[in-house]
């Protein structure tokens, strides 16, 4: 099969490699245009592209993915099957071009968890398991044909970081099965159900980070866990944000007013839940560098 490979962070690099590796002919990839970033503004490549012009294969880059030209060069490659890993919504005109479809990685066991965000909103929402799904491209997102899917468990305090390396490995190896099925013409695909009890994924925005306090402890360090390292649970702290990367249940009544805090001023930090504490571990106070809360402690007066 010829297929062209559609990609842009670390999570999908793992999913270009395996199929690499699986001696897949991958005939061009695709994926963001290069944006400039950090402090001197120097254009930065998407790590599939590094990779690509590594294992010389072409690379395109699209501004807009309905764009004649890079439609025509698209179609050039007379891909067999398209493959989609963590990469923005394509329109029907793409998806719909290769004969044997196209197909989706998604860090979620679906039809549970579709959007854009489903390794954050599993842990959340306190999840005990997570897991990956191949599925073919259709109008709605998320909602086609399943193809395979396997499942992981999720630790107590396992971070989303942790679960997306975790399931950055295991898609790969469900997505290199995935296409020697569709290789063989062994797919069995099965409808997704389109209503029932059915949690969701969206995009996470600036204020789903910030900490209520009035909530109880539980939730509090599933967020805190569940936003972890990116893009990080915060509080405010004498008019500053103080972003928690890692932390712990302190299960004892608080005594104080949810929102405060209690510290020694060398070793401890934690804040008032409704019904515990949350003990900060691995902060980021604002204007300076993440820390564990020791160093934090010892250079700042509470």
């Amino acid at each position: 099969m010829r297929i062209v490979f559609m990609g842009t962070p670390d999570f999908a690099v793992a999913s270009l490699d395996a199929l690499i590796q699986a001696n897949f002919n991958v005939v061009a990839v695709v994926t963001a245009p290069d944006r400039p970033a950090g402090r001197g503004q120097k254009l930065n490549e998407s790590a599939v592209k590094k990779y690509a012009v590594e294992k010389h294969i072409p690379v395109l880059q699209p501004e807009k993915l309905k764009n004649p030209e890079f439609l025509e060069t698209l179609a050039s490659y007379k891909a067999d099957l398209q493959v989609v890993v963590a990469f923005r919504m394509l329109p029907e005109v793409v998806w719909n071009m290769p004969p044997k479809g196209t197909i989706n990685l998604h860090g979620s066991l679906l039809p549970q968890y579709r959007g854009a965000a489903p390794i954050n909103h599993a842990i959340i929402n306190g999840e005990k398991e997570s897991g990956v799904t191949t599925f073919f491209l259709t109008h709605e997102i998320d909602t086609g044909n399943i193809i395979l899917s396997d499942s992981v468990a999720i630790a107590d305090d396992e971070t989303a970081g942790d679960l997306h390396d975790k399931l950055m490995h295991v898609g790969a190896n469900l997505l290199v099965k995935t296409l020697k099925a569709i290789d063989a013409g062994e797919v069995s695909e099965q409808p997704q159900p389109q209503s029932g009890d059915l949690k969701h994924a969206p995009k996470i925005f600036k204020d789903d980070c910030k900490i209520d306090w009035n909530n109880q402890a539980q939730p509090i360090y599933n967020l805190i866990r569940g936003l972890s390292p990116y893009p990080t649970a915060f509080t405010i702290l004498n008019d500053k944000t103080l972003k928690i990367f890692k932390a712990e249940i302190e299960d004892k009544e608080p005594g104080i007013v949810a929102g405060g805090f209690l510290t020694d001023g060398k070793t401890y930090l934690k804040f008032a839940a409704r019904d515990g504490f949350i003990k900060l571990l691995d902060i980021q106070y604002e204007g300076k560098k993440r820390m564990l809360i020791e160093d934090f402690l010892r250079g700042m007066r509470l």
